[in-house]
């Protein structure tokens, strides 16, 4: 195998055009690394905004997917001095953030200095190129908190109510007060982390990713996968409250509150992937990606 062939085409660490990057990315490295330093050992750590460090490797990830073909199509003199815009915006908003403890000011900033840099270093063809990898960022920045809490409230009331419309349609003796179920002997409140936004932003970068690396060529199955995430990540958030019941009547609360309630996790991911690649398959075979077919003789 070579791996020399499977590498982007461009990407090399000793390039003339990556090592005029150095001082850049020095700098981003100086202002963000204190930064990382405290979402690693506040918000990101709870189980709510778990999904922060992983959506910051796959941001970089996709960001080494695309540097190559970005640097091969673009040069230096594409630069736009429109670029100063968007990076004067963002280190301003990183310096209100880091001083006043804004964190949606302060990890927001990394989104508009980076496209800012893209556009003064390379211009609009190289932020075009990179649009997916700082969209994709959007789902890192933790919300304000009285956002959040207006919109989890209603989430997990949903997920809740279908959750217990299920189990007892199959048979089994469940109640629920709000957000509060009653199975057996047991009474499971239905936390944030089991079917809060965060876990619906998470399921939603999931799915976005997905259409990403895929990359159909039907506008129309991009479009309805797209739309279709959203009621994918909510039944996958049912899926998950339902194991974690099911786990805490057959084996006991202990089983429901220990290892297996990690176990759930994996389930809810699991499910929304299998979710995805099994209506993406429905849209295929309904004919979703067909092409029009050109009459014989005619002209393309």
């Amino acid at each position: 195998m070579n791996l020399q062939g499977a590498l982007p085409t461009g990407f090399n660490w000793r390039s003339p055009q990556f090592l005029q990057l150095t001082p850049v990315i020095a700098g981003i490295l100086l202002l963000y690394i204190p930064s990382l330093h405290t979402l690693l050992t506040g918000i990101w750590s709870s189980d709510e905004q778990a999904h922060g460090p992983i959506i910051l490797a796959i941001a970089c990830w996709l960001i080494y997917r695309k540097w190559g073909e970005m640097v091969a199509a673009t040069t230096a003199q594409d630069g736009s001095a429109w670029g100063w815009l968007p990076v004067l915006l963002g280190l301003l908003l990183y310096t209100v953030g880091r001083s006043q403890d804004i964190l949606l000011f302060e990890v927001g900033s990394s989104i508009w200095l980076l496209a800012g840099l893209l556009l003064l270093l390379r211009g609009k063809r190289a932020l075009l190129m990179m649009w997916f990898p700082l969209f994709f960022m959007l789902f890192m920045i933790p919300l304000p908190g009285p956002v959040v809490d207006a919109l989890t409230l209603p989430m997990k009331t949903a997920v809740s109510y279908v959750a217990e419309h299920v189990l007892f349609w199959v048979g089994y003796p469940i109640a629920r007060t709000g957000v509060m179920l009653q199975i057996g002997q047991y009474s499971l409140l239905v936390a944030d982390a089991c079917a809060g936004l965060h876990t619906l932003f998470t399921l939603e970068a999931l799915g976005l990713l997905y259409l990403n690396v895929v990359r159909h060529d039907s506008a129309f199955r991009n479009m309805m996968l797209a739309i279709l995430i959203v009621p994918i990540s909510f039944t996958a958030n049912v899926i998950r409250v339902m194991v974690l019941t099911l786990i805490t009547y057959h084996l006991g609360d202990a089983a429901g509150q220990g290892f297996l309630h990690g176990f759930a996790g994996m389930v809810l991911f699991a499910s929304a992937l299998l979710l995805i690649i099994g209506v993406d398959s429905l849209l295929r075979f309904g004919g979703a990606d067909a092409k029009p077919q050109v009459p014989a003789g005619s002209n393309p």
